[in-house]
């Protein structure tokens, strides 16, 4: 993040303080624990199970995956802080309203950085897997929109 960046934006909010970031990746990682949690059915059993297995064969993966993450979901989010700010003023706690309100919009937007590195994926059954499987991560995703609203809130 540069100095430059005007103190209303989402960047400034959530990424100008290095000291803030351990604590927004601690609350992201709950996030994503509590989503994997509220799935249900055999979807539901499949993503908790290779969750599960993630974990264990790699302590700290989700943690460390959402610390190299966090920089580009910001920048993916910034266009819709950026709208609720016109609409809403400072309300930051409309912030997870607003987003609801668009929640294909925002999955889109957070899901075009796995689609851009997709794209760029060499192997193609890489590609092929992801294409199969994005369909249903955009509802996943979308499903979140609320919680990934809550979670960003408190450190506005």
């Amino acid at each position: 993040m540069t100095d430059e960046s005007p103190p209303d934006t989402l960047e400034a909010r959530l990424l100008s303080n290095a000291s803030k970031r351990p604590r927004l990746i601690d609350d992201c990682v709950r996030l994503i624990d509590a989503e994997v949690d509220s799935k249900g059915g055999l979807s539901g059993l499949a993503i908790k199970g290779a969750y599960k297995i993630v974990q264990a064969v790699k302590p700290g993966f989700v943690r460390e995956a959402m610390d190299h993450l966090l920089d580009d979901f910001v920048r993916r989010l910034e266009p819709f802080y950026a709208q609720h700010r016109q609409k809403n003023g400072d309300n930051q706690r409309a912030f997870t309203d607003f987003m609801s309100g668009r929640a294909g919009e925002v999955a889109d937007a957070l899901l075009g950085i796995t689609d851009d590195r997709a794209r760029r994926a060499k192997n193609p059954n890489i590609k092929a897997t992801y294409d199969k499987l994005r369909p249903q991560a955009k509802k996943h995703v979308e499903e979140a929109v609320p919680r990934v609203g809550r979670t960003l809130t408190p450190h506005l």
